[in-house]
């Protein structure tokens, strides 16, 4: 017999350019890596380098004294419109908010101080200093992924599985999910793949789609 509680519903979000309005990890990267940010992101764009490893080169590079920096650069952040309102959306239909993030556990708890709460879970990798640079480390780590999504996700049991994410990271939870909220990149790629999704431009779009769909079930 499966251990795990079996939910009804469960949401999973990505974090950096959907919880927050600016893809901060990415910023993070480009202004603390020793290595070159742009011909690595070229890298991994052409396919000659994977996401995982442009990720980790990036990551430790970075000489452990400036971690304090890191994890002050994302504090103050901007976070997208009507965020707590679904937090508490959920919260009080009792559906659990799990975030999965393929940034550093530290920036994402350090930016969501205030909302944890209503936080069921937060996955993220994260990383160890006692070396003259960084150290990434991730329990989700795939092949071509620093946090191969999916994998998270299946880890938890539900009968109905939610989506919301925006970017390349976050194609494979789109594909384990059975409702998709996708916009920039995911929403380009789901439609060239002929896969239903819902488009939202905030939060307070996020949960008046689940209300209504909700309520019609």
């Amino acid at each position: 017999m499966d251990p795990r509680p079996l939910h009804k519903r469960i949401v999973f979000c990505d974090f950096d350019g959907t919880i927050t309005v600016e893809e901060t990890f990415s910023g993070m990267l480009e202004a603390f890596s020793t290595q070159d940010y742009h011909s690595a992101a070229r890298q991994v764009g052409s396919g000659s380098m994977t996401l995982k490893e442009g990720v980790r080169r990036l990551v430790e590079s970075i000489p452990s004294d400036r971690y304090p920096e890191v994890i002050d650069y994302i504090r103050g952040k901007q976070i997208r419109a009507g965020f707590a309102e679904l937090l508490d959306y959920l919260y009080f239909h009792g559906i659990p908010f799990v975030i999965i993030s393929g940034g550093l556990l530290d920036s994402v708890t350090t930016r969501l101080q205030d909302y944890t709460g209503r936080i069921h879970a937060i996955h993220a990798p994260t990383v160890s200093t006692d070396g003259p640079n960084l150290k990434l480390h991730s329990r989700w780590e795939g092949e071509t992924e620093t946090v191969a999504k999916a994998a998270v996700m299946a880890e938890y049991r539900c009968e109905h599985a939610v989506a919301i994410g925006d970017g390349i990271t976050d194609l494979n939870m789109a594909m384990a999910a059975d409702m998709v909220f996708a916009r920039d990149y995911l929403a380009e790629y789901m439609k060239s793949k002929g896969r239903q999704y819902l488009g939202w431009k905030d939060f307070f779009d996020v949960i008046n789609h689940l209300s209504k769909r909700w309520l019609a079930t």
